[in-house]
């Protein structure tokens, strides 16, 4: 885990930008992220603010919140300078 929120912010980029370049649809992306997510709120202990923030958003959200989040965290870091 990153100690940051834009090391975190670049690296989700980069592994964004790799599996688009690799041919993944959008949607399959997003659905990654989501995996990721479930995988990161329920194993990994948050090293940052912004950590703690998003775990707690992600455990109180149903999977349709979740997909949202998922879907906004792609959309933000493909505005990754």
């Amino acid at each position: 885990m990153t100690d940051t929120f834009d090391q975190f912010r670049q690296q989700l980029h980069a592994q964004v930008q790799r599996a688009e370049s690799l041919g993944m649809r959008r949607d399959d992306v997003v659905a990654g992220a989501q995996r990721i997510g479930d995988w990161l709120a329920s194993e990994v202990k948050p090293a940052s603010p912004e950590q703690r923030l998003l775990r707690e958003m992600w455990r109180v959200s149903d999977p349709k919140e979740q997909q949202a989040i998922a879907s906004t965290l792609v959309k933000m870091v493909d505005r990754q300078p």
